[in-house]
């Protein structure tokens, strides 16, 4: 049976070239693209049987991990694999971290991009030659914040996004199509699940997690 794979990038040249690379392999699979987010939730929620996503980190409407966070939360059975020009080896930990099943750089040459995709559809983990999965301590303290951050809801995640975007509760039910009281009771979970206090330092504790990671995407995947 041919695997489903779903290209999603905001550049169309690059989505055309990774599936004419794979596709020159013969191996008879089946692809979708989208080109942000939100077109892969409508592609996903219309079939969620899906093989292998293929997604940049840094596209239209969202910042850092939140697209793999929010895919992780509201699709957990579907393996992602990140294809990024970034190659700081704390981000791609932190990739790991949060649910990834690969991370592909995008210099990588077409037999590796092919290897890359049989390894992580055969159920193993893809990491660029050079790196480890192992951390140093400051790196080991951010873990425990990722591990909760990955605890959140497909909803808690968009709270928190908007939470760090400097929405008010009301502009993020106007957002979500929900009440005030609902985006309460998120805002309230979120706090929870992250053990802090107030939802500024929720915002604060995400935000470390990217800490210089949104200006690094923006220059080399912009």
């Amino acid at each position: 049976m041919s695997h489903r794979i779903i290209i999603v990038d905001d550049h169309p040249l690059f989505r055309s070239a990774l599936r004419q690379t794979l596709e020159g392999a013969g191996n008879g699979f089946a692809f979708e693209e989208a080109g942000d987010i939100e077109g892969l939730l409508a592609v996903l929620e219309a079939n969620r049987d899906c093989d292998l996503i293929l997604l940049d980190l840094n596209m239209p409407g969202v910042r850092g991990f939140s697209g793999l966070l929010l895919l992780r939360a509201q699709f957990p059975e579907v393996p992602v694999m990140i294809v990024s020009a970034v190659e700081d080896p704390a981000v791609i930990r932190r990739c790991f971290d949060l649910g990834a099943s690969g991370f592909l750089s995008k210099s990588e040459s077409a037999a590796r991009i092919r290897q890359s995709i049989d390894t992580v559809l055969g159920g193993g983990l893809w990491l660029p030659e050079d790196v480890t999965l192992a951390r140093d301590a400051e790196e080991s303290e951010q873990t425990e914040m990722l591990s909760r951050l990955g605890t959140l809801t497909p909803q808690q995640v968009r709270v928190l996004m908007m939470l760090s975007d400097g929405l008010m509760n009301k502009q993020i039910a106007y957002e979500l199509s929900i009440s005030e009281a609902t985006v309460k009771a998120h805002v309230s979970a979120i706090l929870q699940k992250l053990n802090v206090d107030s939802r500024t330092q929720a915002v604060i504790a995400a935000s470390r997690i990217e800490q210089g990671q949104f200006e690094q995407l923006v220059e080399s995947d912009g």
